[in-house]
């Protein structure tokens, strides 16, 4: 498949690669001759102004599902200089390296496709084109009291130095010679999942991430494993499958979305992501949909005083962002109530405060596309009121796992999840359920659930990985 260089001098430019194609903005945006999805689009346009030439480009690209570089989200986030500024905290240290011995106060320097002119820069130009994937970037530090991202723009065509020509010509070229395009195995489709080697409570373990290579293999997909730093990669890729702990204001977040932008098939996606990982709106939107719940209230710095009449102590307050039964607190008195909410608001504004509804296990039910895959009991850790117990010293801080068939799992049991899964999306999720007298509180819908070999496959074994590849699979045949 052929790739697309779109410049409004095509003749002035010429690539050494076969399959690309050096074409026009009107051509493009005229012609019909391309496939409907896949093909990878380089806009090189002078401009990506609103309802510029370029700015169509990327817009037509995206709608006719061609994997297009800059995205249009990318286009519209270089429009705000301050939430990029923002974002180059998470790399502080490498960028603070960078100007380590620099003496001047302002430094201003181009970037292509990830590569730069100054060695030394390298490794900052690559981590900033991968939080701005444009082809040519411009970027200016300044010192104060220490070296901060000051701008970061678009740079056109016209505004490339003339003996920076052939690095951009050169970059071009690395950039889309990274991803084989004739592949021995003649696979269809290629996988990413991202993972964290350095996380010590994976979603999934090694041997699960293995079997879900194979099962990949056996579905039709090239399968690789990606981390944090491969996110210019995703252009590459028709499917991301997301098997590290999500979080909102997170790599994760910013992976899913541009994914989804690039029109990847993505487990897990943005909305599912937002909407599962905070537990004041997972709160309020099973409430509202009368699905189950222990007794919540959402609790802020104004009312925190008034909770005490109306839950009884001891009862449990959450950080609406934890993970991993971290974040959650049994409160058993007053004292530590005012104590705990103390630390906890200083990292949000909001709180949930649940009814304590002790038992010996919690359910589980897995879902996928809407239907459900696995059923879990996960029972405390010894002598704690969670299935982990994050402070105890031992080696072993979780309770046992019992898998239970889905077809010997209660039916209300799943018919709650099945409804309150609905509420989110389509996707993967872990539906965490209290039974209380033969009623199922819903505690919280996970977009990460654990999978982990030995566990949660032990009922459909090598199965429960071929049914999440299928589902992949058959996501990108219907968007296809």
């Amino acid at each position: 498949m052929p790739k697309l260089i779109i410049v409004e001098n095509p003749s002035h430019w010429r690539f050494n690669l076969e399959d690309v194609e050096v074409i026009s903005p009107s051509r493009y945006i005229e012609g019909e001759d391309y496939p409907a999805r896949g093909l990878k689009v380089i806009n090189l346009c002078k401009s990506y102004q609103y309802q510029s030439l370029g700015y169509y480009v990327s817009l037509l690209a995206e709608a006719r599902k061609h994997k297009v570089l800059p995205g249009v989200s990318t286009i519209q986030d270089l429009r705000f200089p301050s939430i990029l500024r923002e974002d180059s905290q998470d790399f502080d240290d490498l960028i603070q390296a960078s100007f380590k011995g620099v003496t001047t106060d302002k430094v201003e320097f181009n970037i292509y496709f990830g590569s730069s002119n100054e060695e030394d820069l390298n490794p900052l130009a690559k981590q900033l084109f991968q939080y701005i994937q444009a082809p040519s970037l411009r970027a200016t530090f300044t010192k104060r009291s220490k070296w901060v991202l000051q701008s970061i723009k678009p740079l056109s065509l016209g505004e490339v130095p003339e003996e920076d020509q052939s690095l951009l010509r050169s970059s071009a070229e690395r950039y889309l010679l990274r991803k084989r395009e004739v592949r021995p195995d003649k696979k269809k489709y290629d996988m990413a999942i991202l993972v964290d080697p350095k996380d010590a409570n994976p979603p999934s373990d090694e041997k699960a991430i293995q079997k879900f290579i194979k099962a990949g293999d056996q579905a039709g997909f090239n399968v690789e494993l990606i981390t944090r730093d491969d996110f210019d990669e995703l252009i590459q890729y028709d499917a991301l499958f997301i098997r590290e702990t999500t979080y909102v204001n997170h790599y994760t977040f910013r992976f899913a979305k541009k994914a989804q932008s690039l029109g990847l098939t993505v487990i897990d996606d943005p909305e599912s992501i937002l909407k599962c990982t905070n537990k004041v709106y997972l709160n309020e939107l099973l409430t509202a949909n009368k699905i189950l719940t222990p007794k919540s209230y959402v609790v802020s710095k104004e009312n925190y005083k008034t909770l005490s009449e109306k839950l009884p102590y001891p009862f449990i307050l959450k950080q609406p962002d934890g993970a991993f039964s971290k974040g959650v607190f049994k409160i058993k008195d007053a004292e530590e109530y005012k104590k705990v909410c103390a630390e906890m608001f200083v990292k949000s504004e909001l709180l949930i405060a649940q009814e304590f509804l002790p038992t010996t296990f919690d359910w589980r039910v897995g879902i996928i596309d809407g239907k459900p895959l696995y059923v879990c009991k996960y029972f405390m850790a010894t002598e704690h009121w969670q299935i982990v117990n994050w402070n105890s010293e031992k080696q072993n801080r979780e309770g046992d796992v019992e898998s239970v068939a889905v077809d010997n799992a209660p039916a209300g049991l799943i018919r709650t999840a099945l409804k309150a899964t609905a509420l989110i999306g389509r996707s993967l999720y872990g539906v965490d359920m209290k039974e209380v007298d033969g009623k199922f509180y819903v505690i919280e819908i996970n977009d990460n659930p654990n999978i982990d070999s030995g566990m949660e496959d032990k009922i459909l074994k090598d199965k429960l990985y071929a049914t999440i590849m299928d589902v992949f699979l058959n996501k990108i045949k219907a968007e296809k």
